[in-house]
């Protein structure tokens, strides 16, 4: 599989960089023609003053058209217009900003238009300041309550993450359309408040406005977080057919998106798979979605399609085949990737290369993913949270605890309840409890951070593994959450590995209850029965899984060897070199029998073994 999929993307790499290359190279001819324009209508302005020296060092920060359509007797605050709406049109919103106050210094009064256009590069530059000082400016040019002015604002508002003003802001507006509920809407769905959004879409479905494609996106994306999900999704693919969008692509991407996240990914291929005019956004949700649901050959296998079909890979599409390939364990497609990203030009994204620390640690090359990590000149939380990651899965806690330690001197950057979740897992596989201890208590104390569900599992985990039972089960009865099935299984295990009988049996039967076809608890409750010598509470074990008609699912695991995927499942008898892998096996077993190495674990093995080939 692998040579002829590095084939392909040997090839779709060389296309990428010959358009990306075109594209450069379009925009510098684009760039030189601006500049030149520049330089002649400087030259035509009768009194240049700072301003225009300014634009005009800075060259090309407005065009031709802009700077002579001022040359013949207009004021100084249509020039400074100009130039705010040339900087917003080009992305340098800060520029921009700085023009406008410049105006606000000389008193000089913009048009509602230059107002609008001020507002929505706030909101790309997250200046939640900027909102109060254009509404007292709308107040005094006799603006207030302009519609496309207070949607601007709620847009603005909302990127800023002040609800309640952008809330106060909409529910104080004459008239609402579309735009304004989009905006309201959207916001709540990026603040991650799926319920809010529900509510509020179902309070714009009673008005006579009718929700675009853009609102159905934001709604569709908002309900992954609930347990009916399926069935809210379901029901606004259905309201999205009746309005004729269910074939736009924003639509279509977080259905996919939304199916895919609710284990229904067959609905999602079926959706992709008739979908005629397939964009970017659309393959990034499909191969996002093979990837979460561990399908990491069909999510390579389309990444592939889609660079065949021209189309150019976006930062999502890079850091969703990175996880693809982090799941699979394949190191050598990793790297390849890898260079193409580079060539292409994305290895300064900090999205891309936080994918690529992990895919690096999650394949075993901890010393890549730190190369990656060094080489960033621009890091996030994210970044710091996966490498510190990196080194506890990849067993280097105390690397791991020492970037923590200097990440705590880094200004603007505190750690999140994600960052301690990376911490208390370096403490975890290095069994350093009162460190893990000491990080529990600096999280509450000195970063006001309530612990979340993870960090929980995290300590009584460790509790569990240095025998403290107790303390472990009162951690879990005083914290503010219902322990899940993963902190109950790591307490059973716990309970087996000292011999709990009673806490034992207490989380089996929580197990038993949330997850009642999982064949884990049962077997494990069986062994701590078997290994206290209660041979008839063993035999009740098996009957119930007799009952239950509980079956295991098959293990599997793999391991890549010069270029080559190895694939491996229980009682596998397909691999070419099955005898060779099995006396090597037997070869070991002996020696380790011989140096008695494990005979308590052997012996747990052998309980295991029995009790699983109940259910095999």
């Amino acid at each position: 599989m692998h040579r002829w999929m590095k084939t392909l993307l040997r090839r779709a790499s060389k296309q990428f960089i010959k358009a990306k290359e075109e594209e450069e190279a379009v925009a510098i001819q684009k760039q030189q023609r601006r500049h030149l324009a520049a330089h002649q209508s400087f030259d035509e302005i009768p009194e240049t003053n700072n301003t225009h020296e300014t634009l005009h060092h800075n060259s090309a920060l407005c065009t031709a058209h802009s700077l002579t359509s001022t040359g013949s007797g207009a004021d100084d605050s249509k020039v400074l217009e100009s130039i705010v709406n040339e900087f917003s049109k080009r992305g340098q919103v800060r520029d921009a900003l700085r023009c406008f106050r410049r105006m606000n210094a000389h008193g000089q009064v913009p048009t509602k238009y230059t107002l609008c256009t001020v507002l929505n590069c706030g909101a790309k530059a997250r200046d939640r300041h900027l909102g109060s000082q254009v509404h007292a400016r709308m107040v005094r040019v006799g603006l207030e309550g302009n519609l496309f002015l207070d949607s601007a604002m709620v847009n603005l508002y909302m990127k800023c993450d002040a609800l309640v003003d952008a809330k106060k802001v909409f529910y104080g507006m004459r008239e609402h359309d579309a735009v304004a509920w989009t905006s309201l809407i959207s916001g709540f769905a990026q603040s991650g408040k799926g319920k809010e959004v529900v509510l509020l879409f179902k309070e714009m479905s009673r008005t006579p406005i009718r929700p675009d494609c853009f609102t159905f996106s934001c709604v569709i994306s908002s309900c992954t977080e609930f347990e009916w999900a399926v069935e809210q999704c379901v029901l606004l693919h259905a309201q999205a057919a009746k309005l004729g969008f269910d074939l736009e692509s924003s639509v279509v991407s977080s259905l996919v998106d939304c199916y895919s996240n609710c284990g229904k990914l067959d609905w999602a291929v079926s959706l992709f798979s008739a979908t005629l005019e397939r964009d970017v956004i659309l393959f990034n949700s499909m191969i996002a979605g093979f990837s979460k649901n561990l399908q990491g050959e069909e999510a390579l296998m389309l990444f592939l399609k889609m660079q065949e079909g021209g189309l150019v890979p976006t930062d999502r599409t890079f850091s969703t085949i990175l996880n693809a390939c982090a799941n699979l364990v394949i190191l050598q497609l990793g790297r390849q990737i890898h260079s193409s990203i580079t060539k292409i030009g994305w290895g300064s994204n900090v999205v891309v290369a936080t994918s690529l620390i992990d895919m690096y640690s999650k394949c075993g090359s901890i010393d890549e993913a730190r190369y990656v990590f060094d080489q960033q000149s621009e890091k996030n939380n994210i970044s710091w949270t996966t490498m510190i990651m990196g080194y506890a899965l990849s067993g280097r806690g105390i690397d791991g605890l020492s970037l923590f330690e200097e990440l705590m001197g880094e200004e603007g950057l505190p750690p999140d309840q994600v960052c301690f979740t990376a911490v208390l897992t370096c403490c975890n596989h290095m069994g350093l409890l009162d460190k893990a201890v000491q990080y529990f208590d600096k999280m509450r104390r000195e970063y006001n951070l309530d612990p979340e569900l993870d960090q929980y599992a995290c300590m009584v985990d460790l509790y569990g593994k240095h025998g403290y039972l107790r303390k472990a089960k009162k951690l879990m009865e005083e914290m503010p959450f219902e322990p899940n099935s993963v902190m109950w299984t790591s307490f059973l295990g716990s309970c087996r590995l000292y011999g709990e009988v009673e806490l034992g049996r207490e989380a089996a039967n929580q197990l038993f209850k949330m997850e009642p076809y999982s064949v884990v608890p049962y077997v494990m409750l069986a062994n701590i029965y078997a290994e206290a010598g209660l041979w008839g509470e063993t035999v009740k074990v098996r009957k119930m899984l007799r009952e239950k008609d509980v079956k295991k699912s098959t293990g599997c695991s793999w391991i890549e060897i010069a270029d080559r995927v190895h694939v491996f499942s229980v009682n596998d008898t397909f691999h070419p070199q099955l005898q060779d892998i099995y006396a090597e096996l037997e070869k070991l077993n002996l020696e380790m029998r011989e140096g008695q190495f494990v005979e308590p674990a052997l012996k747990s093995l052998s309980l295991s073994l029995d009790v699983s080939s109940e259910v095999g």
